[in-house]
């Protein structure tokens, strides 16, 4: 309910409807029809504050009629929370969560019905941070986390990397499997994503990538340098810069 949140407490502050969109990524109307229930309800913004997840979860993502007078909307706002806790996990996905719902309760929803409360919840509760992207500005690059599998010409199947390039402000994505997230594979890869994107952005942003760092210490990452003349692009890798976003500690 973080995004929920958001939008009554800056409300509350008298920020206008067009920046809380600007600021949390939510449509217009929606941030309208949060508004309007939350005058509806005719409670402060200390007394929402105190409200669970869940229990906002009902009052705003449900129609209140149908709420009181269905159990089975009751159960299932209930059971959301410890839902999306479950998604999040490695290889879990919706249709299971909703197959071990029904074990549970026979007589409920439909899978569309509990696909759409789960998004729902998911797009009040995911926090935001609003990031203004320059066209041609930054590539970011990383591999996936799971592999995938290739059968081979000898009919062997053979465990690949996957590695993804996206540009931040038009969100133009490459994917390419390579064999391994060596330093040479993540070269030609990123060298092959930007013949794909024609061209060449002031920096290219890995992701804690071990394969573009060749040493590391506490205070200051060695990153790699032999991508730079590989690229084969004259002069403009004398302008590309390869830098780590760093975790830093509050």
């Amino acid at each position: 309910m973080n995004k929920l949140r958001q939008i009554i407490r800056l409300y509350c502050q008298g920020t206008g409807v067009k920046t809380i969109h600007g600021m949390v990524g939510i449509s217009r109307n929606t941030i309208k029809k949060y508004v309007r229930v939350w005058h509806d309800l005719g409670i402060s913004h200390e007394a929402f504050g105190a409200r669970s997840d869940s229990e906002l979860a009902v009052l705003f993502t449900t129609p209140v009629g149908k709420t009181e007078n269905n159990p089975r909307m009751q159960t299932l706002e209930a059971l959301l929370p410890e839902i999306c806790k479950k998604l999040k996990k490695k290889g879990v996905t919706r249709e299971m969560l909703h197959n071990e719902y029904i074990e549970k309760y026979p007589d409920g929803y439909g899978r569309s019905r509990f696909n759409n409360a789960v998004h729902t919840y998911l797009q009040l509760s995911r926090p935001v941070m609003h990031i203004d992207h320059k066209a041609g500005d930054k590539m970011y690059i990383d591999f996936t986390g799971s592999k995938l599998q290739i059968t081979l010409s000898e009919g062997s199947v053979q465990d690949v990397e996957v590695f993804v390039a996206i540009l931040g402000c038009s969100q133009l994505t490459y994917v390419e499997a390579v064999e391994s997230q060596r330093k040479e594979d993540l070269i030609k890869a990123c060298e092959n994503a930007l013949h794909y994107f024609g061209g060449v952005p002031v920096a290219m942003v890995p992701d804690n990538l071990r394969s573009a760092v060749t040493r590391g210490v506490n205070t200051k990452p060695y990153l790699m340098t032999s991508s730079l003349p590989s690229l084969n692009i004259i002069p403009l890798p004398l302008c590309l810069h390869v830098f780590i976003s760093r975790v830093i500690s509050p």
